[in-house]
């Protein structure tokens, strides 16, 4: 008789055994670290997770400035973290210009232009 293993065959389907060899590639390449895969990774990254989201935001936002590209109200929302109401929104350094309907435009804002329209903290009565 072949010699058996302490361990006990479990009967698998063609797409089960695929899924559990894929699972483990997958695994072995985030451990080397050649791909992301965040889903992988245990809960108690939570610090490094939000230092991920913060470094991307700063990313999207300088792209979006240095490309001018056009962006939508969602997406002015996720970088400058609040929803624009009004025209013109200036926050943190930056300020989201109405294109159009649902079409904003982010820039740095200029000294110059600061000195006139901004007076500190703004709120509405």
């Amino acid at each position: 008789m072949a010699d058996q293993s302490s361990l006990q065959a479990v009967d698998l389907n063609a797409d089960q055994a695929l899924g559990m060899v894929s699972f483990g590639l997958m695994q072995r390449l985030a451990q080397d670290g050649q791909v992301d895969l965040p889903w992988l990774e245990g809960s108690g990254h939570a610090d490094a997770d939000r230092l991920r989201q913060l470094r991307q935001r700063l990313e999207l936002t300088a792209l979006a400035i240095n490309t001018g590209a056009p962006l939508t109200t969602a997406e002015v929302t996720v970088l400058l973290g609040a929803r624009p109401g009004t025209e013109r929104v200036e926050r943190g350094g930056l300020v989201a210009r109405r294109i159009s309907r649902n079409v904003w435009k982010l820039n740095k804002i200029d000294e110059s232009d600061r000195s006139d329209r901004y007076d500190g903290f703004r709120r509405r009565l």
